[in-house]
């Protein structure tokens, strides 16, 4: 029997189909519209039954003893002691000391917004995403520009330009799209540091220095005006801020800045000229822009391009969203007055969309270490491992091991899930029926089928969450027994509902699809143009238009302190293999990868003495980890790429060990985690290993 759902091993949402046989998973198989032979395959998707029925999966409620160890626990007793230390705290030190801090696991859409539903509930503003690192504080930047976030049409575009992704590891669905436009004849434009597969393909590869994309946009856009190739029309009718726009972008002529972003000036002219001129034409941005001091106003000035070119909501260019008009169940006007989240420092940030939430998770640290702006006492994770993947990790442990309290929801004993007081076992996307945030920003609403049973005593997000907030007195709010009546109340003012969505499994579009949409109503900003120049920002004391003092300063992290760690360390590559630091102990999955190892380029490694497989440290001021070299000459001389995610396998293989934390980007908080100035030594006295090896672990 084959039933259709959403794959949730990774951000990307995939329609699939998964292959039950008496109750059992035996498969999960994209659904993709091309011939087998020109489909790129999702490893994590093959080992589907690998990951639910791993041996290592958590299926009994755990908590931990006064000795320190686990014992199991029943459902009962878990949440009773759970929901009594909300209580607790509460009342001795004010809801807004329990805070639920949201991984992107446990998917985008139904369990955050059940989880804000509790903690509005219960009167902490509390709940906290990643988004200040990932997406949203993308979708700000968006939202900042033109009213909402936009979505690229690469199947219908003339001209695709890829900043900062690369789908084929990470999306191959998108990949396919970008890969068929490309043979019909679409021109491929790709920003990138690093030789990617879609950088191999396109026709313009700009291979910039890592943290300059920024300026890299303002090049392009003055070369689209001073050329006057920007589409007076739109912007003379559509637009605020172009005389401000212009004035700021003469800074970056390509024959100044190119040398900087380590790019030749012809190079910059021929991608904007080729991008302004193919019409339609799509950006996709990706997590490239993320985790940058710049992130925001780098984002905002790629989605200037989008607006001067004319690419804004037609076919074949950027799709304004046109959200699903959902019922908003955030119940957000309960809290109480006088008490703000620990994110204060971000109020744009915190309100800019009704739905996604707080999204600074840096402050949850700071809170916890710091009692800033007030104590955290208590922490529920929900499907996260901050141990591994937030920045600055021995920062983190820190705060983790001083919390009162610690709860963790997840399929997994992580890193995190050890520390903790109290762990709930969490369901697969395969056990488990729920709608996803993808499904509610922007018209078509899709359905992730339950297609399995839960295994042992595991529950869904949904049900842990609604159990939880009956015992803290929130009945009236948590009426629902299951997840279609939740979906249903949700959906209610659409006229969707689950049995539809089942008959549908391809999905039902809540609004007609227009394009064009901002000719009728104007753009949801508060001048209803495209926002060039924000008042807004400028009334808070931000930059209404982007880099209009010229190149930022410092925007690596460690930069005023070269001399002593003269090399550029980033982030390694997303692998299709693993998501964060989900999936390493998963034989299936572990055994193909290319490994955990630093990627250096030969003429550096040669520099330091370093041969493929040598053990080398790599250290920051922050702190150091050791891993296997690869010789790699994709990237620039003079950067090193970091594998990202073996911390949750070796705690010395932790690339978080090195980033930075305490310098933050003023509008949406995001610190310099991507990039960071470092050094590295070979480890004398130890034979060199395979990084695809467990050698090194």
């Amino acid at each position: 029997m084959f039933v259709q759902t959403v794959c949730r091993l990774c951000s990307s949402c995939c329609p699939v189909e998964a292959e039950i046989d008496n109750g059992r998973l035996l498969a999960a198989r994209r659904k993709s519209p091309l011939p087998e032979a020109r489909q790129i395959p999702c490893p994590k998707l093959a080992a589907a039954p690998d990951i639910v029925y791993a041996p290592d999966r958590l299926q009994q409620p755990l908590i931990k003893d006064g000795r320190g160890t686990f014992r199991e626990a029943s459902w009962d007793e878990a949440l009773d002691l759970v929901a009594e230390r909300f209580q607790f705290f509460k009342k001795a030190h004010g809801a807004e000391s329990v805070c639920w801090l949201r991984g992107m696991a446990a998917d985008w859409g139904a369990p955050w917004d059940y989880a804000n539903r509790l903690m509005n509930g219960f009167g902490s503003p509390n709940t906290i995403g990643n988004g200040s690192v990932c997406y949203v504080g993308r979708v700000f930047a968006h939202a900042a520009v033109y009213g909402a976030v936009t979505f690229p049409q690469p199947r219908r575009a003339r001209c695709i330009l890829v900043w900062g992704k690369n789908d084929h590891d990470t999306n191959p669905g998108a990949a396919e799209a970008i890969l068929e436009a490309r043979r019909n004849g679409a021109r491929l434009i790709v920003v990138d540091p690093v030789r990617t597969p879609l950088a191999e393909q396109a026709d313009i590869w700009l291979r910039v220095k890592p943290a300059h994309d920024g300026p890299l946009a303002m090049a392009m856009i003055h070369e689209i005006i001073s050329a006057d190739l920007h589409d007076a029309d739109f912007v003379d009718n559509w637009t605020v801020g172009f005389e401000e726009l212009r004035r700021a972008a003469a800074r970056f002529p390509a024959e100044k800045v190119a040398e900087r972003l380590w790019l030749r000036p012809e190079e910059i002219r021929e991608a904007a000229r080729l991008y302004a001129t193919t019409r339609p034409a799509c950006i996709i941005d990706g997590s490239g822009l993320d985790m940058q001091l710049d992130s925001f106003d780098a984002t905002r000035a790629v989605c200037m391009l989008r607006a001067l070119t004319g690419n804004l909501d037609v076919p074949g260019g950027d799709f304004l969203a046109q959200p699903v008009p959902a019922r908003n169940i955030q119940l957000k006007e309960r809290l109480p007055a006088g008490v703000g989240p620990i994110t204060e420092a971000y109020p744009l940030f915190n309100g800019f969309s009704d739905f996604w939430g707080n999204q600074v998770q840096s402050c949850v640290t700071d809170a916890i270490l710091e009692g800033k702006p007030y104590p955290v006492r208590m922490l529920v994770s929900q499907s996260g491992n901050p141990a591994v993947s937030l920045m600055d990790s021995d920062r983190v442990r820190r705060a983790l091991e001083q919390l009162d309290f610690l709860v963790v929801i997840d399929m997994f004993m992580n890193r995190t899930a050890k520390m903790a007081d109290v762990v709930l076992p969490a369901c697969s996307c395969f056990e488990k029926t729920q709608l996803n945030r993808a499904a509610l920003r922007n018209s078509l609403v899709v359905l992730q089928n339950q297609v399995i049973e839960p295994l042992g005593s595991s529950w869904p997000d949904w049900k842990i969450i609604f159990a939880l907030g009956r015992r803290l007195g929130l009945h009236e709010e948590f009426p629902w027994q299951s997840a279609e009546e939740a979906i249903d109340y949700q959906l209610a003012p659409t006229g969707i509902t689950v049995r539809m969505l089942r008959e549908q499994p391809d999905g039902i579009h809540a609004v007609e699809v227009r394009h064009k949409k901002y000719e009728g109503a104007g753009f949801k900003t508060a001048s209803g143009k495209v926002e060039l120049f924000s008042r807004k920002l400028h009334q808070h004391g931000h930059a209404p238009v982007p880099f209009a003092d010229g190149f930022p300063a410092g925007p690596i992290s460690f930069s005023d302190q070269a001399e002593h760690y003269p090399l550029l360390g980033t982030s390694g590559a997303r692998t299709s293999r693993f998501t964060h630091s989900q999936f390493f102990r998963i034989p299936s999955l572990a055994q193909g990868s290319k490994g955990c190892a630093v990627d250096i380029h030969p003429a550096d490694a040669a520099a330091h003495g370093i041969k493929e497989g040598d053990r080398i440290r790599v250290e920051t001021p922050r702190g150091s980890l050791t891993m296997p070299a690869h010789l790699f000459d994709e990237a620039h001389q003079g950067v090193i790429r970091i594998a990202w995610g073996w911390g949750e396998l070796d705690p010395a293989c932790n690339l978080n060990s090195l980033t930075d934390d305490q310098r933050r980007n003023p509008v949406i908080g995001t610190p310099s985690g991507r990039n960071f100035m470092c050094r590295i030594t070979r480890i004398a006295g130890q034979n060199p290993v395979n990084p695809g090896t467990k050698a090194h672990v």
